[in-house]
């Protein structure tokens, strides 16, 4: 009975992912209660996976992959980048290597996040299209992942489970030898071939031409007869049914940016309205407004040179994410006039204001300038290519990365386990100040942490109930006929697909204990299983959802979901061709 609880709870879990509606940490907390209730977790052990030394040292290897972002270590690099020629195979090339070094051993996405606002200038420079360089990148993240232990969240809980099953983790490196091989190829293939295989998307205009937005920004000036004069401004919504946005109000030669809805209309207000040309029309008519001509001269107001557009994109589990523009008051609150959304490439503009955001969403925003930076992390999203580098202090620089090294020195020598080090680390950078204090819990993933406490309960009641072990005994009978590397094949493939439709920490999570029965079942060593697992989990090429990497640049590159799979699809049947015989040469069966 308990097997039938465990493999329903496994489905809903699978079905809700799929379904990408529930965010995965509330899907993983749903099963964790189901299993609980149902008696097959003890309700003293349900939140016991919060304690574990996997979750911990997932929480500090953010933190100081944060540090590392922050003393300016990667813009460096990628100022470097900035002046290489407009050979797109050198420029992809440079960008793709130096992203797949930095997520070995730093969190992919703060990698890739850095680098796709140079990405995003080396194209517009080059006069490339941003679509056949930010997926690469992307991809090439993953890669990285693959090398080292603190690469990525499923190497460090397959190094967990391998030190419960068999009494010692893997190390920093185990890794590498396979992931470097891996890497190695896959960079050759995206470099040389697999950028070519992308459609592009995106031309290379600026952010108003892109979104067309000077076509639907109109001023008007409220003269004595207009309807509006000493009206509050929330009124100017009643004289028209269409989708009205006041951008700015000039008032006595002074610019006043997204003027309250609350503000009192005079005679001579100045009204610099987004809207479409009929709506536009109509709000004219109704409202005795008179049309501002280009060529009338308005040099002589104040108050509009520290006003700016920026294009930016919202990020995984940002505040705004599943929101809207007026549930989160963005003009009131922030000062942020919302000028248009790019969703996979298309252009939204209806009544914009009550669109829902979502991750990867491209967003067209207006505001002051000295603002951006601090505005833009409390809303979760990203700047693209407007903004200048922070190439930070040679002694911040050098400080985190020896830190850093301090860190992986501890390991290596087996001075200190993982979690400890990296505790340490992320201390080190706190008290140095390379990380402001406030920003240390902001910058973890949260989600992720709740997802892996809530998860690996689940993953030991697969194996209590003997639920693993029933999974692996039917996959042997499937594959009587396979020789044991074609069942090591085969728990690569499917590791491979279910990373491409749910969280790559829950695959891992859900295969690694069947992977241990099948290495029982075949009378082999477990690890060559593991590594499968650890490989076929950082393999979410066919799908923009199967990681958060292929999620953020979905929108700048304005790709459609069946654009992945173009050079996915070829990239992920290398990497099984190529990880197979490295597994078995470098972990014998």
């Amino acid at each position: 009975m308990d097997q039938i609880i465990v493999f329903v709870t496994l489905f809903v879990a699978l079905s809700l992912f799929v379904w990408g509606k529930l965010r995965h940490d509330l899907v993983a907390i749903i099963c964790l209660m189901i299993l609980v209730f149902s008696g097959i977790v003890p309700p003293e052990e349900a939140f016991l996976g919060f304690a574990n030394p996997a979750v911990v040292t997932v929480a500090m290897i953010l933190v100081v992959s944060f540090g590392l972002q922050k003393s300016g270590l990667i813009d460096f690099i990628g100022n470097w980048v900035m002046k290489l020629g407009d050979n797109p195979t050198l420029q992809i090339g440079a960008l793709c290597v130096i992203v797949c070094f930095a997520s070995a051993f730093m969190n992919n996405v703060g990698a890739l996040a850095v680098l796709m606002p140079v990405a995003i200038s080396v194209a517009k420079k080059s006069g490339t299209s941003p679509s056949v360089i930010l997926m690469p990148i992307a991809f090439s993240s993953l890669l990285g992942g693959m090398i080292t232990l603190i690469g990525t969240p499923p190497n460090i809980l397959i190094s967990n489970i391998r030190k419960t099953s068999l009494g010692e983790p893997f190390k920093m490196f185990d890794f590498a030898p396979v992931g470097l091989g891996v890497a190695f190829i896959g960079l050759l293939f995206i470099v040389f071939i697999g950028w070519r295989l992308i459609p592009k998307r995106i031309g290379n205009s600026d952010d108003k031409e892109k979104f067309n937005i000077n076509d639907y920004i109109t001023e008007v000036r409220l003269t004595e007869d207009s309807k509006i004069v000493k009206k509050p401004l929330s009124d100017i919504h009643e004289l028209t049914e269409g989708d009205i946005i006041v951008l700015n109000l000039i008032r006595s030669r002074h610019l006043i940016h997204a003027p309250s809805l609350n503000m009192i209309l005079q005679e001579g207000d100045i009204l610099t309205l987004e809207a479409s040309s009929e709506d536009l029309k109509t709000f004219v008519e109704n409202s005795k407004t008179q049309l501002v001509g280009k060529s009338e001269e308005k040099e002589d107001v104040v108050g509009g040179e520290n006003i700016s557009t920026i294009e930016a994109v919202v990020m995984a589990d940002a505040l705004i994410s599943n929101q809207t523009a007026a549930s989160l008051n963005l003009r009131k609150r922030y000062g942020v006039n919302l000028l248009a959304i790019s969703r996979q490439g298309k252009k939204i503009r209806k009544r914009i204001d009550h669109v829902k955001f979502q991750v990867g969403d491209v967003l067209l925003l207006q505001g002051d300038t000295d603002k951006w930076t601090d505005l833009l992390q409390n809303l979760g999203c990203l700047p693209l290519a407007d903004r200048g580098f922070n190439i930070g202090e040679p002694r911040k620089i050098i400080l985190a990365v020896g830190i850093f090294l301090l860190a992986l020195a501890l390991i290596i020598f087996d001075l200190t386990q993982v979690q400890i080090a990296f505790s340490l680390a992320a201390l080190l950078m706190v008290i140095t100040k390379i990380i402001p204090l406030k920003e240390i819990y902001t910058n973890i993933d949260w989600p992720v942490i709740i997802l892996l406490g809530a998860f690996l309960p689940i993953g030991t009641a697969m194996e209590t109930s003997g639920g693993a072990e029933t999974i692996a005994n039917q996959i042997l009978k499937f594959g009587s006929s396979l020789p044991n590397w074609g069942i090591l094949a085969l728990v690569l493939v499917v590791t491979m697909f279910l990373s491409d439709v749910i969280n790559n920490a829950a695959t891992v999570l859900l295969m690694a204990p069947v992977a241990i029965g099948l290495a029982i079942g075949l009378d082999c060593s477990p690890d060559p299983f593991l590594i499968a697992v650890a490989v076929g989990g950082s393999c979410a090429f066919l799908t923009p959802i199967g990681h958060q990497s292929n999620t953020l640049v979905m929108g700048p590159g304005g790709y459609k979901f069946t654009d992945y799979w173009r050079m996915g699809l070829p990239l992920e049947i290398i990497i099984l061709v190529v990880s197979i015989p490295l597994i078995l040469f470098f972990w014998p069966l």
